[in-house]
């Protein structure tokens, strides 16, 4: 039986990590980015500030005969005033690509939303913990451990009972995906649950998740670090940020998104990319924004404010959001035929929400996301899909 006492440290460095644009050293260890630092200073507000250092899909990624893991962390964790505070955020350590272990990280700083129209906020210094894993298969193996979707985490130590070292590239194709708060995986428990995940694994490919909450609102600095990624199919998910914060009109919603493309195809000419509208969402199907918390029915839930009346001048619903980036890839695959339409509420639909609902009328459950990524895999990963494995 290991004892702390003869454990191998282990500094965990950049190479360790997957699923990352950046890491920033830190007083304590390693903070994994999911921007990089010139396209942080674009930043213009603190939710996605926050939202991009959330670690949604990155995971420490070795290999070892280790049977015990210690991960010594430091969490940032948000919570809510006058709200209870959220569980702590779960670790899922995969054994050769297998759910087999979770834990959590006591302690850490608190990020406290003092105002959650406002997102203001108040920071409070924490301690460092760890995440114990044990009684782990023993022999060779890969292992994955990706950090919880919600919490900033900077990451310090491996302390283990055998040796580890960074697990080789496996060759799979990279699929660089951007999104909202259902990619960054809202409402889901577990990391490696969200929906961008599941796919991930169903396509057998490496995954960087660019799903910021609250965030996906067309920002030209968003198009140009994915346009210097690597990878080797790219999506977006567009369209419900716009709507929920009420940050365009028609009339510059369809442009922004034609230069969004734009710059993506400056770095990524022929690479499968795979426009995706909004899955369905009752609250804002025929409805404007701006999306205001709903605490009426004593749980937080949303609703939509904006007045329908008011699409003819330009404000923009969910169900004008579809049509729009429909008719921009309809127009563009002409010239580009790698460029390709998912519609939204062929991943969640009328049947779906009535099967799995929206727990807060906006962002699925863990059922949703599990349906959400198995359809995605159908209809994308496999037979005639955008991002289907083609031979010949």
């Amino acid at each position: 039986m290991s004892t702390e006492q003869n454990l191998i440290t282990t500094p965990i460095t950049a190479d360790f990590l997957r699923g990352h644009l950046d890491v920033e050293e830190t007083a304590h260890g390693l903070l994994p980015h999911r921007l990089p630092v010139w396209a942080r200073r674009r930043i213009p507000d603190d939710r996605l500030a926050v939202a991009e250092a959330q670690p949604s899909g990155v995971r420490l990624v070795f290999h070892t005969n280790a049977t015990t893991i210690r991960v010594d962390t430091l969490p940032t964790k948000r919570v809510y005033r006058g709200f209870p505070p959220p569980p702590d955020g779960i670790y899922d350590l995969l054994v050769d690509g297998r759910l087999t272990a979770q834990a959590t990280v006591d302690g850490g700083n608190l990020h406290t939303i003092t105002d959650m129209q406002t997102q203001t906020a108040e920071f409070t210094p924490g301690h460092a913990g760890t995440a114990h894993f044990t009684d782990l298969p023993p022999g060779e193996k890969d292992i994955e451990i990706w950090l919880p979707h919600a919490e900033i985490t900077e990451v310090i130590a491996l302390r283990t009972d055998a040796p580890v070292e960074p697990a080789p590239d496996k060759g799979r194709r990279v699929w660089l995906h951007h999104g909202s708060s259902i990619s960054h995986g809202s409402n889901a428990v577990f990391p490696s649950t969200i929906w961008p995940a599941l796919a991930a694994s169903a396509g057998d490919v490496e995954l960087i998740n660019l799903g910021f909450g609250g965030s996906a609102l067309v920002d030209p600095f968003i198009a140009r670090a994915m346009r210097d990624t690597p990878a080797d199919l790219i999506s977006l998910k567009l369209g419900i940020n716009i709507v929920n914060s009420d940050a365009m009109r028609l009339r510059a919603f369809a442009p922004a998104v034609h230069g969004f493309l734009d710059t993506i195809r400056e770095g990524h000419p022929t690479t499968p990319l795979l426009l995706v509208s909004p899955i369905l969402c009752p609250t804002h199907e025929n409805t404007p924004g701006p999306l205001i918390p709903d605490l009426s029915s004593g749980t937080l839930k949303f609703k939509a404010t904006g007045d329908p009346a008011e699409t003819a001048a330009g404000r923009l619903t969910l169900t004008i959001v579809r049509e729009v980036l429909a008719d921009i890839v309809k127009q563009r695959s002409v010239e580009d035929p790698d460029l390709h339409y998912l519609d939204g509420l062929d991943l969640y639909g009328e049947s779906d929400h009535d099967e799995f609902p929206l727990p807060d009328a906006i962002h699925p459950g863990p059922e949703g996301h599990r349906r959400i990524s198995e359809n995605f895999a159908e209809l994308v990963f496999a037979n005639n899909g955008p991002f289907a494995i083609t031979t010949g």
